[in-house]
């Protein structure tokens, strides 16, 4: 635990005495709210630690007034989520998120459904060397038209592109620059495709989905046409109506916002944490929300859920960039 918090605040986030620190976190989550909260007062730096329950009843389907409040009064220059993931928040994430980082140009580290297991596996990585890879997979992306990837799951993809329109982003892991932010544990690439075709296997499902049901036993078949989920097959127990809802929730919840190449290569077994698993090496894909101010995209949606198969085969304009899960650099 320690030396995941020492990471994410050290080398990640680079908090220095002079810096600012808030850490919100909850109930369920406070010890690793506090192991941050011990690196960065070693550090010297001012810090402040909010647990979401104060403020509001959890699930949190808006941003409590009086949490806003708190973030502005205490003027933080970094600040860390870690807390939980429950069904709705997405309300409550988004404002908080965009107060912290489009206003006040924090430097953000996203923990979303962190738990002690990733707190000793993804974040205990190198983030030199996955910077590193994340790098120069973007570099072999950014340019691309067409991206093809199959997986042993039964992923048959085919995704177009059109890089004078979208952005792919690099998320290395380093976020050492003001109004910067990603996902931690970290390592991928993304964009918002311009179209998907074919089918994905998800062996892990994202949003609330990845705490309640894990590793699936037997993937959810997920068929897309023209960026469009048109039919989900699952053999768990209830989450086929569970994932058939989520995506009727909004006219853009059941279409790819989001298409990306997890590089962080220190991970290997899937976890059933979608904070962690989506940051394998291979492509993921998510349904709804696809980052406009990141990506370029020109629409937009309440609801975001990714979805992940491992051990990819991919092709970037019929140039192979990774077999069964290893890069091919």
């Amino acid at each position: 635990m320690h030396q995941g918090a020492t990471n994410a605040v050290r080398v990640c986030m680079a908090v220095t005495s002079v810096d600012k620190v808030v850490i919100i976190t909850d109930t369920a989550r406070q010890d690793i709210g506090r192991a941050l909260e011990k690196v960065v007062m070693d550090i010297g730096s001012s810090v402040c630690v909010l647990k979401i329950e104060d403020f509001i009843g959890r699930p949190a389907n808006e941003f409590p007034d009086g949490l806003a409040g708190a973030l502005t009064e205490f003027k933080p220059t970094v600040s860390f989520f870690a807390a939980t993931s429950l069904n709705g928040e997405l309300a409550f994430r988004r404002p908080m998120m965009d107060l912290l980082i489009y206003q006040m140009k924090t430097r953000h580290g996203h923990m979303v459904g962190i738990d002690e297991r990733l707190m000793r596996e993804g974040m205990t990585a190198d983030y030199d060397e996955i910077a590193r890879i994340t790098h120069k997979v973007n570099d072999a992306v950014k340019g691309a038209r067409h991206i093809e990837v199959q997986t042993p799951s039964g992923t048959d993809l085919s995704a177009k592109f059109d890089p004078s329109v979208r952005k792919w982003n690099p998320c290395p892991g380093l976020y050492h620059q003001q109004g910067m932010w990603g996902n931690l544990p970290e390592g991928e690439t993304f964009t918002s495709p311009i179209s998907v075709d074919g089918v994905i296997g998800a062996e892990v499902i994202g949003d609330h989905f990845s705490g309640k049901y894990g590793v699936l036993d037997e993937p959810a078949r997920f068929e897309i046409a023209n960026s469009r989920v048109r039919k989900i097959t699952a053999s768990t127990p209830g989450l086929q109506e569970e994932l058939v809802a989520y995506l009727n929730q909004h006219e853009n919840s059941d279409r790819v916002g989001e298409y990306a190449i997890g590089t962080n290569v220190s991970l290997g077994a899937l976890s059933g944490n979608l904070l962690q698993d989506e940051k394998i090496p291979g492509v993921h894909v998510a349904f709804g929300y696809p980052y406009p101010e990141e990506t370029g995209a020109d629409w937009t949606c309440p609801s975001h859920v990714d979805v992940v198969a491992t051990r990819s085969t991919i092709k970037v304009d019929n140039q192979y960039l990774m077999r069964d899960g290893q890069f091919v650099l």
